[in-house]
């Protein structure tokens, strides 16, 4: 088609030039002007060419609008950015656990019988035992209000410092389970008056006048283990569910002496099961005690059974010694992994070894210049207490911040 167009507007202009042989006039103007339309044509479409057409009226203004609607959209975001810039940011230090450092009463359950009474522990009332749940040993509290305190030879005396911390696991159910602040069977001649207990839900805490949900309580599972944590310092009681601190109170008014583990709701389908239990004594101050002994040793940095992968409640320390050295700039600490007795030699140096570079490694990434830290394995080469004992066994399990 494109080829007919010229051929035509060619045949037309020879016609037009060849026009005088057979007239005395000139060739017709209109006769030319109408060859090269048809040239220009026929050029066009061969090449392609096409006419820009000009936009309509009506167009235009949509293309106007739209332009104007994407400009607008545009300084809202920079509008919203700018708000969101000047709007007060909320900082909430919500986990600031720390251990004691060093551990009067542990109990992993290891060695335990399925079936039997948990050889560590005293009952008060109802009925307790030992259980396999999820592939490891728990202590399950079944029927009966089941209550247990912790086996202590001189139990009526007070068995908690001034400054001293609770740690356990729990399987939680939304019935409470309960941690009293005095052993409810060898103390009653010195029961305390009012609150003194910890009452613990799946999403809530309550001590006294004191009580706060999860934050995310609605995305929390009913049946789930968490990691309760209490520590109290010379009247002041702080208590934590995994990584949150729901309880804070400046000042309680007795004395805690011992504890009590206790729930009065037990039933089949909502039974409560506990593991690793720790009391620990302790709390001074990393800065005091790296300036006086020139070295940290923390007993609350947790790992997974046999291996270098942190646990979560772990992070209280570690938060602890980066805000000491993001003060302090000057410190720089060798990291040195410690572990007990079980186990062979090599694989206690092997395993030292990668849980040191672990706690390395997560400062690092925290943001503490890698030419400030170092690691150390030393496996069961130094221990600082009784391998024959558990709480010597968690004494000597821990990692050690040496000033360099």
């Amino acid at each position: 088609m494109k080829s007919g167009f010229l051929s035509l507007g060619i045949a037309l202009m020879a016609l037009a030039i060849a026009q005088p042989l057979y007239s005395q006039d000139k060739p017709s103007e209109k006769l030319v002007k109408e060859s090269n339309k048809v040239i220009n044509k026929g050029i066009d479409k061969l090449f392609g060419k096409k006419k820009k057409e000009e936009p309509k009226p009506a167009q235009q203004k949509a293309e106007q609008a739209q332009a104007g609607q994407q400009q607008e959209e545009l300084n809202a975001q920079q509008q919203q950015a700018s708000a969101e810039e000047a709007k007060p940011q909320l900082k909430w230090s919500k986990y600031d656990f720390v251990p004691g450092d060093r551990v009067i009463f542990e109990d992993n359950l290891e060695g335990e019988e399925n079936g039997e009474f948990p050889s560590r522990w005293d009952l008060v009332t109802g009925n307790v035992e030992i259980a396999e749940f999820g592939g490891e040993n728990v202590i399950m509290f079944r029927a009966g209000a089941p209550s247990i305190v912790p086996y202590f030879i001189e139990a009526k005396e007070d068995y908690l410092p001034d400054v001293f911390t609770v740690e356990f696991d729990l399987y939680c159910s939304s019935s409470n389970f309960v941690l009293y602040l005095y052993d409810r069977k060898n103390q009653k001649h010195g029961s305390p008056t009012g609150y003194t207990d910890l009452e613990i839900n799946y999403y809530h805490m309550d001590f006294s006048t004191s009580n706060s949900d999860y934050p995310d309580k609605k995305n929390l599972a009913k049946r789930r283990w968490m990691h309760v944590s209490v520590a109290y310092t010379n009247g002041k009681l702080k208590a934590y569910m995994d990584e949150t601190r729901l309880i804070n109170i400046p000042r309680i008014d007795f004395d805690p002496k011992g504890i009590t583990l206790y729930t009065y709701h037990a039933s089949d389908e909502q039974l409560f099961y506990v593991k690793n239990v720790r009391i620990a004594a302790g709390g001074v101050k990393y800065y005091d005690r790296v300036m006086k002994d020139g070295k940290i040793i923390a007993t609350g940095i947790r790992f997974d059974t046999g291996k270098s992968s942190l646990k979560p409640e772990s992070m209280g320390v570690i938060n602890e010694i980066y805000e000491l050295m993001d003060k302090n700039p000057e410190l720089k600490f060798s990291v040195e992994g410690h572990t007990d007795n079980v186990g062979n030699d090599a694989s206690n140096l092997a395993l030292s070894a990668d849980r040191a570079e672990a706690v390395m490694l997560t400062l690092i990434d925290m943001g503490i210049a890698g030419d400030r830290l170092s690691s150390l394995g030393l496996g069961e080469t130094q221990p600082m207490d009784d391998n024959n004992y558990p709480e010597g066994r968690a004494n000597n399990r821990r990692v050690e911040f040496v000033k360099i």
